[in-house]
């Protein structure tokens, strides 16, 4: 019974417990629901606190910048200023040591000074402040001073060691170097244009030491260089104005070996002194007053050749390569100049070249104007003369080949176009026929003129001379004179392989000379009557057999033929030893009348030397008196 009655109450107390936690969590979870709506209602509040608080700081927060922007700015202002004041300040102590000069204070601590100065005057005008503008006015004033000084300590330094002339003569002949600047000098004249160069040219000057050294360098060039100027031309007048022309009697050797040196010696104060863009410039402008000098120097020689052409051509071919060689080593040396140098030779190669066909007319014209020629046949004057101007020709072989390349083959003749070149500079290799030899043209040059003068010589004897054998020793004559000249000189050498037309002539001669053969061959000349009953005989005929077997009429015609031939082979042996005739013409012409009349005259003799029975009335000749009269004809 009592254990019945417990067990309700049990339950009870469960489900009640039970109940009373749900109370709890739910009690709980209300509480929790409302904290996260007050929460919700805080985070909402503490946003819209967030959105107010940006919206003020954001303008702020762009002010504080731009405050301390404007602060820093402020700053540099104030330090600007500090440092303009400084150098206002400094302005005085500057200004004492722009007064005192460059020679006082050292080269060194002025040039340190200008540059301060150049350096206040640009901070002041970057900073562009009014109150700065008297400052900047002073400051201008005292680098303007500044400059002022450095160019006359530039010019005093210059001409104090650039004397007013020296001897050239004195360093080619001991082979000395030619007087450079001092290197001090030249040290202190290259910070003065280094600076000028840089801190003058902001100054909105024109750099005045390139013009400084070229009105002082110039003269020292041109005063040392007249003298040889100067003898230069008188050289070219020689006491006897017929004679040739000499290699290296003129004094332009001496004077463009001294120009050169002298160039030279200043270029390298040059490339000391100045940068590199100044030294072309600077250059030129120092060596013009020395190439004026030139320029007229050869103008003058120019004109001397062109008066005594035949004599001093030779002369323009020397100055031709002495100024063409200066140029390449100038040029080479230094890149300048040689534009200059070649309008300087301009005139005096034109000469040369033009002296080539000049020459050739001016023999034609020699034997032209000729009044009369020798009436023995002997050589004249004339041919010795063209025949040393080719000898004297080949001392000036390296020039003259350069101008007979630059000519091309047969351009020294009168009626031969220049094919239009340009003779404004001294040729280059483009403007050259590159496979062309020089000394083989000049050795056609020289044949041209062998043949001219002799087809003049030709054509002046048949008029004058008229008889053709006097003509054939007239010609053979000079040809032996040609062939001496060439076989006694460098000639020999470049005519040989071509000594072809020598030959022509000497036939031509010969034939000329020999003509008179034709007259008295036909004295030797018999008919024989082949259709008679008794015929010659070939071989050696028996004299008195077919002397015998002649007709009367035949044997008074063989008796005329050898009287007539008597005559005119007497007449021709002395008008052959009347001739004057070269040793090697007569023993050619001699044995060349020997050839041709002596076997006709044995032939002759053999058949009818019984004509006159051995009296020697008719046949004056035997055939061993009539070769010892051969033999002497050629000796």
């Amino acid at each position: 019974m009592a254990v019945g009655l417990m067990a309700p109450p049990t339950r009870h107390a469960v489900d009640e417990e039970a109940r009373a936690e749900v109370d709890v969590l739910n009690s709980r979870l209300d509480k929790t629901t409302q904290l996260t709506k007050k929460i919700q209602a805080c985070l909402g509040r503490l946003d819209a606190s967030g959105q107010s608080v940006r919206e003020v700081a954001g303008p702020l927060s762009g002010e504080t910048k731009r405050l301390q922007l404007l602060g820093n700015n402020a700053d540099a202002v104030l330090a600007a200023i500090g440092r303009l004041r400084q150098s206002v300040d400094s302005k005085e102590d500057e200004e004492q040591i722009v007064r005192a000069g460059p020679e006082k204070v050292g080269l060194s601590t002025y040039l340190a000074s200008i540059k301060r100065l150049n350096k206040s005057h640009a901070d002041m005008q970057a900073s562009n402040l009014r109150a700065n503008h008297n400052a900047m006015a002073d400051l201008t004033r005292l680098i303007k001073a500044g400059n002022s000084q450095l160019e006359a300590y530039f010019d005093r330094l210059l001409r104090a060691e650039t004397p007013r002339t020296i001897e050239p003569l004195h360093f080619i002949t001991k082979d000395k170097q030619f007087p450079v600047l001092h290197q001090d000098k030249i040290a202190r004249l290259g910070l003065i244009h280094s600076y000028l160069s840089s801190n003058g040219q902001g100054m909105g000057h024109d750099v005045p030491t390139v013009k400084l050294y070229a009105d002082i360098r110039a003269p020292y060039l041109s005063t040392s260089l007249a003298n040889l100027a100067a003898a230069s031309v008188s050289t070219a007048k020689k006491k006897n104005p017929g004679a040739i022309y000499r290699a290296g009697t003129n004094g332009i050797g001496t004077y463009a070996q001294a120009m050169e040196a002298m160039f030279m010696s200043e270029y390298d104060n040059i490339c000391s002194i100045f940068t590199r863009d100044d030294w072309g410039n600077v250059f030129q402008s120092t060596c013009q007053a020395a190439l004026n000098e030139l320029a007229r120097t050869v103008r003058e020689l120019n004109n001397h050749i062109k008066a005594h052409l035949t004599t001093d051509c030779y002369l323009a071919y020397e100055v031709t390569e002495i100024l063409s060689t200066m140029s390449a080593n100038v040029g080479g040396r230094t890149g300048e100049l040689k534009p200059a140098l070649a309008a300087v030779l301009k005139p005096i190669r034109e000469t040369a070249k033009s002296s080539l066909s000049e020459l050739l007319e001016e023999t034609r014209r020699k034997v032209s104007s000729l009044q009369g020629l020798p009436s023995d046949g002997a050589p004249t004057p004339i041919v010795s003369e063209v025949m040393q101007r080719l000898q004297a020709m080949v001392e000036f072989l390296r020039p003259i080949s350069g101008i007979m390349i630059s000519l091309g083959d047969g351009g020294w003749k009168a009626n031969t176009s220049q094919s239009g070149r340009s003779t404004n500079a001294i040729p280059s290799l483009a403007s050259f026929d590159i496979g062309a030899d020089g000394e083989d043209l000049f050795s056609r040059y020289c044949l041209d003129t062998i043949d001219a003068l002799l087809s003049a010589l030709d054509q002046k004897a048949r008029a004058v001379l008229r008889a053709k054998s006097l003509v054939g020793v007239f010609i053979a004559n000079n040809i032996i004179i040609i062939q001496r000249a060439i076989v006694d000189s460098e000639l020999h050498a470049l005519l040989e392989p071509r000594l072809d037309l020598l030959d022509q002539w000497r036939k031509k001669a010969t034939a000329s000379y020999t003509d008179i053969c034709k007259d008295l061959s036909v004295y030797l000349f018999d008919t024989i009557h082949t259709n008679r009953t008794q015929r010659p005989t070939s071989g050696q005929a028996d004299s008195a057999s077919v002397v015998k077997g002649l007709s009367s009429k035949d044997k008074d015609k063989i008796k005329e033929k050898f009287s007539q031939f008597n005559s005119a082979f007497d007449d021709m042996v002395s008008k052959h030893r009347s001739y004057h005739m070269e040793r090697e013409v007569r023993s050619m012409f001699g044995e060349d009348i020997r050839q041709k009349l002596q076997p006709l005259y044995d032939r002759f003799w053999d058949r009818y030397h019984e004509i006159d029975k051995g009296k020697g009335k008719y046949v004056k000749y035997d055939k061993s008196a009539i070769a010892a009269v051969f033999l002497s004809l050629s000796s």
